[in-house]
């Protein structure tokens, strides 16, 4: 299994942004999507941000317009640009590595929006 670290999460105001980094511990390219989900106090988690091999993306409504999903083979990283937060963005965000044979997940990172 893959190894994925989160991190650059952290506490932020209202219309702020971050940047959020998962490193692998092997080359994703071997990965059909790598993604993006984040679960809220008492809610489900839910996906936020898809990046195909191909570099195609696609994104939750909620997001879309503010956030930007990349992905940089040679680091074996995948980001995620969050732009013009609001604090129903608050949430511990988690990375994903998804093929036919593996669906790995991160520790998460925080992210908090507040004035």
């Amino acid at each position: 299994q893959v190894q994925l670290v989160e991190s650059g999460g952290g506490l932020v105001q209202p219309g702020g942004s971050l940047r959020l980094s998962c490193a692998a511990s092997r080359s994703i390219f071997s990965f059909n999507t790598m993604g993006w989900y984040r679960q809220a106090p008492g809610k489900e988690r839910e996906f936020v941000a898809f990046i195909i091999s191909g570099g195609g993306t696609n994104y939750a409504d909620s997001v879309k317009g503010r956030f930007t999903i990349s992905r940089d083979n040679a680091k074996n990283t995948v980001y995620l640009q969050m732009n013009s937060l609001k604090p129903e963005d608050t949430a511990v965000y988690y990375c994903n590595a998804k093929n036919y044979l593996e669906n790995s997940w991160g520790q998460g990172t925080q992210v908090t929006v507040s004035s």
